[in-house]
């Protein structure tokens, strides 16, 4: 008699989404090669999965949405509405999307019960910005996030000490399923911002020539003074310098894939 045929056991994938090797690998595979092609491999061929833009549609959102929006107007782009934004950079976000044709814009809000018991007045960023990053970004970011595999990041090396020799591809630490985060601006200077920004006649953030070139929330964004860090106009008087949702990648995936190669044109 034919003895029966063993049913495999179903199993559920508990494996991380990505590792650190990925990373590397990652940052290996993309080494010199320029962003625009590198994006049109990485969203083309999927090679993160399911994937959205994290946009504060800040000081040079544009630049990183312009880039997407050649490749993909249809990725996601999750923005965070803290309640707290200057009124400018709504407007701008709106302005940007129509300009540059997005059709995926995703405005993800806090847990308003949550505000209403721990922010009842709305003034935690007075004497908790962390808190108040907390609840308004980092909670909602991570709901939002839940179900991809990758984000995607406009951060760059040059615009803080915290985030010099920031990689392209890393592994969120902000995150224990293993979610990659993509940073395509990494290597970009100042120069090469302000020079792609030139090129495309993209929209600027209105409060970028009052003296704001790194912009957040109203209540915790300043003017910055010529030659400072252009991330020392936020939070200033406190020891913080991130929101929350982006910490320092870790060494094993610190390779940044490269500097711009040489001739690199913004033009693509």
């Amino acid at each position: 008699m034919a003895s029966e045929q063993t049913r495999a056991v179903d199993r559920i994938a508990t494996l991380p989404r990505f590792s650190e090797s990925d990373a590397i690998r990652l940052n290996n595979l993309f080494r010199g090669t320029d962003t625009p092609e590198m994006l049109r491999s990485v969203l083309g061929d999927r090679l993160l999965g399911e994937v959205a833009v994290v946009s504060s549609f800040g000081a040079e959102s544009a630049v990183l949405l312009h880039l997407l929006a050649a490749v993909d107007k249809s990725v996601a782009v999750i923005f965070l509405e803290t309640h707290k934004h200057f009124l400018e950079t709504l407007a701008y976000r709106d302005e940007l999307v129509a300009h540059l044709g997005l059709t995926n814009l995703l405005i993800v809000e806090p847990d308003m019960d949550l505000i209403a018991k721990k922010d009842e007045n709305g003034l935690r960023w007075s004497w908790d910005p962390d808190g108040c990053c907390e609840i308004r970004k980092v909670q909602p970011l991570a709901r939002a996030l839940g179900g991809l595999d990758a984000s995607i990041s406009g951060r760059k090396g040059f615009q803080s000490a915290t985030r010099a020799g920031l990689p392209r591809f890393e592994i969120d630490h902000t995150d224990a399923e293993g979610r990659l985060k993509f940073n395509p601006l990494a290597s970009w200077s100042k120069a090469d911002i302000e020079a792609y920004m030139a090129l495309h006649a993209l929209p600027r953030h209105p409060l970028v020539e009052q003296g704001y070139p790194s912009i957040g929330c109203a209540p915790c964004t300043s003017k910055v003074a010529p030659g400072e860090d252009p991330r020392s106009g936020r939070w200033k008087g406190w020891d913080k310098v991130e929101c929350g949702i982006h910490v320092p990648g870790s060494p094993e995936s610190s390779d940044t894939g490269g500097e711009l190669p040489p001739g690199y044109d913004p033009a693509f």
